[in-house]
């Protein structure tokens, strides 16, 4: 999986889906959580984890929400008076940041915003999250204390800057693996969750300088009146020294970007961290140790030094690792780079891509990022040429049952954020693509993306809205260059929905009209021009809708 580095808390505001036949389909599951919401609460979905037979687990601005089958949605209560070590059926206050699943067991990371920084804000754990009533462990966002300067691992010790709070200390993404769930929270660097003894510890990592760390060497260790501590090693996420500036004498005022752990995939003996200075392989050895070996651009062929996300593909008796690696330092570029052979070499494709989350399954390979949905296929494991094809944005037209109408939307986004490539029979007799994004989920009807079901946070249906209210061109709602204005109307009979737009003085800037006929329509909408294809100048504009023999008003706030 993962990320985006900056996550934010986006309550949006849109239409609920009408259902439809032949694209909907109901499992027979009894009621869900009576305390849950039912529906979305935030169009932005980051996180898209698969679970048992029908569930889809999504991590959004607002919450953790749960796809049963395709008509139902529910976002779990949150509290904030949760207390750590707690059973309960509610989750922490804030977005999710960090989703996954195995088997039965469900993990979930949540955090809030400060004045100027992301701030952690505690994790769930529930070891059955399939059933209707989920009971959830609660953890606080791990912290040490300021006398943690010690901390113990694989039975042994090493030294360690305390983190003592929990802003800049937000967890990005998780893993369950065996007896752990490995988290990587930034500031807080990569942490461990052993299940059978119910503890949280601190990890090692290499420090920046160094290609290996070995934890599982003996004489990697001294013998102290305190136990077997690391030798010659510290961890420090803060800043190293930039080689400029007066240097500070004290050592600990500096540390090192590969202990700003950011994603994270565990599987059998291996965990794999990518951090603010490359990729760490990491190989499990007795009580927990782990022996790394630590890859970077300068070293290693890495397209860029920060890694937000990781994925494992094994396809024909051969694993491929596939990173999404952004630009950290001068000489880098942003790009998917992937390794054959376990790290000892990488590779870099779709150079130039922003790239957010990365999914694989068997041959295919699908990539989130800032332009869109893209994917490959793969035939041969061991050839470094990928070609790529990119998925059209996501527009909705499904036959509303026997009539001409269609039922019509759209994701109003390039970007791409979350994917998950869905085998589950449930959903599709092939496959089924599932996409996050700042405006909305969406689900592809076939497998080459022509045709889309978009879900969105319910509203008040029988109102007329125009979001995100003030708009503004140039930064909402991006496609293809154009930034758009969502309109919703609850339109139940017109082949024709008729749109006038108007400035504060009454004068006509533009008019469109929708025809719900024509499957290339698309949803209800504006970009801000006028007729002669002008930006609108900053100011009120009203919006005339007329549809089912009735006119409804809007004003909506533009601003550049």
């Amino acid at each position: 999986m993962r990320r985006i580095f900056l996550f934010p808390m986006l309550m949006n505001m849109v239409i609920a889906q009408s259902l439809l036949p032949g694209v909907f389909k109901m499992s027979a599951v009894a009621e869900f959580d009576s305390s849950a919401y039912k529906g979305l609460k935030s169009n932005m979905i980051s996180d898209i984890v698969p679970q048992a037979d029908t569930l889809l687990w999504l991590g959004t601005g607002a919450g953790l929400a749960v796809v049963r089958d395709t008509t139902s949605i529910f976002t779990i209560t949150a509290n904030a008076d949760a207390a750590a070590g707690e059973l309960t059926n509610q989750t922490p206050v804030g977005g999710v940041t960090a989703l996954a699943a195995s088997n039965k067991t469900l993990f979930a990371a949540f955090a809030k915003s400060g004045e100027d920084i992301s701030i952690g804000n505690g994790l769930i754990y529930s070891t059955d999250a399939t059933g209707n009533d989920i009971t959830w462990t609660y953890f606080d966002q791990p912290v040490d204390t300021e006398a943690d300067s010690l901390a113990p691992f694989a039975k042994r010790f090493f030294k360690g800057l305390p983190i003592t709070v929990k802003e800049a200390n937000v967890t990005y993404d998780a893993a369950i693996s065996g007896n752990y769930i490995w988290i990587t929270s930034w500031a807080g660097g990569l942490r461990r969750y052993n299940i059978s003894q119910k503890v949280w510890e601190r990890v090692p990592l290499p420090e920046d300088g160094d290609q290996t760390l070995y934890t599982c060497e003996s004489s990697n260790y001294e013998n102290t009146p305190s136990g077997y501590i690391l030798k010659d090693f510290y961890l420090n996420p803060r800043d190293p020294w930039d080689g400029v500036s007066t240097k500070n004498s004290d050592p600990k005022t500096y540390g090192n970007h590969n202990h700003k752990a950011f994603s994270v995939i565990a599987y059998s003996d291996t965990v794999w961290v990518g951090t603010a200075n490359g990729v760490n392989r990491g190989i499990i050895g007795d009580n927990g140790c782990v022996n790394w070996t630590h890859y970077t651009p300068a070293a290693d062929n890495l397209s860029g030094g920060f890694v937000v996300g990781l994925a494992l593909q094994e396809y024909k008796g051969h694993q491929i690792v596939w990173a999404a690696s952004v630009t950290a330092a001068a000489g880098e570029t942003s790009a998917v780079s992937f390794s054959i052979d376990r790290g000892e070499s990488w590779h870099t494709t779709l150079d130039g891509e922003r790239v957010y989350n990365i999914t694989s399954t068997d041959s295919i390979v699908l990539v989130a990022s800032k332009s869109g949905l893209w994917k490959t296929v793969t035939d041969n494991p061991l050839d470094v040429a990928k070609p790529w094809a990119k998925y059209k944005p996501a527009k909705q037209a499904i036959k509303i049952g026997s009539t001409d109408l269609y039922s019509m939307d759209e994701i109003l986004s390039d970007e791409v954020v979350g994917v998950s490539y869905d085998k589950r029979p449930f959903y599709s007799s092939s496959a089924t693509v599932w996409i996050g994004s700042w405006d909305g989920l969406a689900r592809a009807l076939d497998p080459n993306g022509t045709n889309w079901q978009v879900y969105r946070t319910k509203y008040d249906a029988s109102k007329v809205y125009a979001y995100p209210n003030p708009f503004s061109p140039y930064e909402h709602n991006q496609v293809g260059g154009a930034g758009y204005v969502h309109i919703y109307a609850d339109v139940k009979v017109s082949f024709v929905v008729k749109m006038d737009v108007y400035n504060f003085a009454m004068e006509l800037v533009y008019h469109k009209d929708f025809d719900r006929r024509q499957s290339s329509t698309g949803s209800l909408k504006w970009n801000g021009k006028d007729a002669s294809g002008r930006m609108v100048d900053n100011g009120t504009y009203f919006i005339r809708l007329e549809y089912d023999q009735k006119v409804k008003w809007i004003k909506l706030i533009v601003i550049k």
